[in-house]
């Protein structure tokens, strides 16, 4: 059995003692949507998944793809990563966020890159049908090919506006030092 297959295991075993830590938030979700990114480099656009799941009161496991074409070469570019987050309850429908996440750039004309990403923020629930988010990050790539991109700090802020209990519409924007930004938009599904 290999790594991915030990992994899915253990989360779906891990499913029914799941919980979210504040009132209002749930860190079971899955969303896709449309993704720009406007560059220094140039602009892209494309779609992307992201989800969540919680295999303890404050610990969910959460990742994302996005498959992104530049404008100017037409060029394809994929971005994933993969991470742990850890959740406290810091108010009723408050819960500080941190976060660790191993990340790939992959241009599919050139140099991929692997990295890492951390982050550090809050999550409220500022009604039963509306919830925001504010995330401090830094992310890194390592050298390949004499190459070494240099690291840098970000923030991101999203939200969801809830339908119902299961149904809500999220968005996110990530915006770097370099002034790069990155947003997304699409449905969510929540359980």
């Amino acid at each position: 059995m290999n790594k991915m297959s030990l992994l899915a295991l253990g989360l779906v075993a891990a499913l029914p003692f799941a919980a979210s830590a504040a009132d209002g938030l749930s860190y079971n979700y899955v969303e896709g949507g449309y993704v720009n990114t406007d560059a220094r480099g140039g602009d892209a656009d494309g779609w992307g998944v992201k989800g969540s799941v919680a295999v303890h009161p404050n610990f969910h496991i959460f990742g994302d793809y996005s498959a992104q074409e530049t404008d100017r070469s037409k060029n394809d570019v994929d971005q994933w990563r993969l991470g742990v987050g850890y959740n406290y309850t810091v108010a009723p429908n408050t819960d500080l966020l941190a976060r660790v996440a191993y990340q790939k750039f992959d241009p599919k004309h050139g140099l991929d890159f692997n990295g890492y990403s951390t982050e550090v923020g809050v999550r409220t629930a500022f009604t039963p049908n509306f919830e925001g988010y504010v995330l401090a990050g830094y992310e890194d790539y390592s050298k390949k090919h004499g190459v070494n991109p240099d690291g840098e700090f970000y923030g991101r802020v999203g939200a969801t506006a809830k339908f119902n209990q299961n149904w809500g519409l999220s968005g996110e924007v990530k915006l770097a030092k370099a002034g790069d930004r990155e947003w997304f938009v699409g449905p969510r599904f929540t359980w």
